[in-house]
């Protein structure tokens, strides 16, 4: 359910209230929710995955992708959450695509090499090569 791209940060499909007592189990201290509220029907709202979250002890950060593509405000928003989390963090969305390509498009606006990125996400089950390009010219 939860896939390990790195050290620092695991994506994951939708999660639900009870996976969030899950994620703190497994040591992550960061939800960082990029799917929209009513994407789709019956998903659990962000602000149910945020009490969540507060009550397991886990900071939360919403930053809502929509499938058209990401603004710099979103790689930004990503970037510095990255940066604050104090241990391993989960991120979401429908399918955790999103939030791949998002992760590696702020590590890419830090410098990160295209390559190494596209290897991690490769070893979650995740393909970049449609962003890659964009990798290095951040």
């Amino acid at each position: 359910m939860f896939r390990k791209i790195d050290d620092s940060i695991s994506v994951a499909a939708q999660i639900g209230v009870d996976d969030v007592a899950e994620a703190a189990k497994a040591g992550f201290t960061m939800i960082i929710n990029n799917r929209p509220d009513q994407e789709e029907p019956g998903q659990p709202s962000g602000e149910s995955i945020r009490e969540a979250a507060r009550a397991a002890g886990l900071a939360y950060v919403a930053i809502p992708i929509t499938p058209g593509g990401f603004s710099a405000a979103q790689i930004d928003a990503m970037g510095k959450a990255l940066g604050a989390a104090e241990g391993p963090v989960l991120a979401f969305c429908r399918s955790g695509t999103r939030s791949t390509f998002c992760w590696a498009l702020a590590k890419g606006s830090t410098g990160s090499d295209p390559d190494e990125l596209a290897a991690k996400a490769a070893s979650a089950g995740y393909d970049i090569s449609p962003i890659k390009p964009l990798l290095s010219g951040l």
